[in-house]
């Protein structure tokens, strides 16, 4: 933390790395500064590395909570800018390259509790009956008494003919599996991000892993946060928690922090959560029951030898 302070108190962070040769001599000399190694959760800085062959991508630099929204080069100076956020408080570390790193400290958004205003119940206030309210009461009766009346006419009309024709929605078997990958293929094939329609494109996705989640396992994903879900997964299944935080970090980026990713990162997120379904169906998918007869029969095969 003493060594964050200081680096706040110059104003820019600037990290000079020297990297040797394979012959041992020097080879360049790398520049790496943070525009601000303070930032408020939710909100971004940059970072600025030059006098390199080997930058950094956006997947590198993705790690340990750091999320890259975005990349320019400068091809006259051979500087690179990143912009770079993250949704998890406390301190963290920018791996720029292989052992290399620039401390990064996220704050969390502070509540001023100290302004709040407490304030008594109001008191309960009666007030008198309006025609509206008296008069649905008239409807109700009208409405138990129409629903009565229909009700014996289905009842005569059977016993009369033997029959009443109902009309009776087709019954989904599909596991829950199936419902999910065919929602996102479906998802898959609009490509709504080619129009520009990327909010829509990263909420229909979630739905379907939310509702995929909520059938599979019972979790109420559908009505978590995003971080919620991420934990009340890994407690069923591990293996998913880093795929899943994948598929809601570029969500949350384009739905609320409205960042602009690009179509390999569109393609990527639907990659993984077609590959999160299939993998956690193998976890969390029932297994067949033994029927009563088969218990019987077990049962019975045992008394007999």
């Amino acid at each position: 933390m003493n060594l964050t302070k200081g680096f706040k108190a110059a104003g820019l962070l600037a990290v000079a790395f020297c990297f040797a040769s394979f012959g041992g001599g020097l080879k360049a000399q790398v520049v790496v500064s943070l525009d601000s190694d303070t930032i408020a959760l939710g909100d971004q800085t940059t970072l600025t590395i030059s006098n390199t062959d080997q930058f950094p991508s956006t997947d590198m630099l993705s790690t340990g909570g750091i999320v890259a929204l975005r990349q320019d080069f400068d091809t006259a100076r051979r500087v690179q800018h990143t912009v770079i956020t993250c949704f998890e408080p406390g301190e963290h570390y920018v791996h720029f390259a292989e052992g290399d790193s620039l401390p990064l400290i996220v704050t969390d958004v502070a509540i001023d509790t100290a302004s709040l205003e407490p304030r008594d119940i109001m008191p309960i206030v009666r007030v008198p009956y309006t025609f509206w309210e008296l008069f649905r009461w008239v409807l109700l009766v009208w409405g138990v008494a129409a629903v009565a009346i229909v009700v014996w006419w289905l009842v005569d009309r059977k016993r009369k003919h033997g029959s009443i024709l109902v009309h009776k929605e087709p019954v989904d078997t599909r596991t829950p599996e199936e419902r999910a990958l065919q929602s996102l293929e479906d998802l898959r094939r609009t490509r709504l991000w080619h129009s520009g329609k990327y909010k829509e494109y990263y909420t229909m996705l979630t739905d379907a892993v939310r509702r995929f989640i909520e059938e599979s396992t019972g979790i109420r994903a559908t009505e978590m946060t995003s971080v919620e879900t991420v934990e009340a997964v890994a407690g069923r299944w591990p293996g998913g928690r880093e795929t899943l935080r994948d598929i809601f970090t570029n969500a949350d980026l384009v739905k609320f922090a409205k960042a602009e990713l690009d179509d390999a990162r569109h393609e990527k997120t639907m990659d993984e959560a077609v590959e999160f379904v299939r993998e956690m169906w193998k976890v969390v998918k029932p297994t067949p029951e033994t029927t009563p007869n088969e218990d019987n029969k077990a049962e019975e095969e045992v008394n007999n030898g």
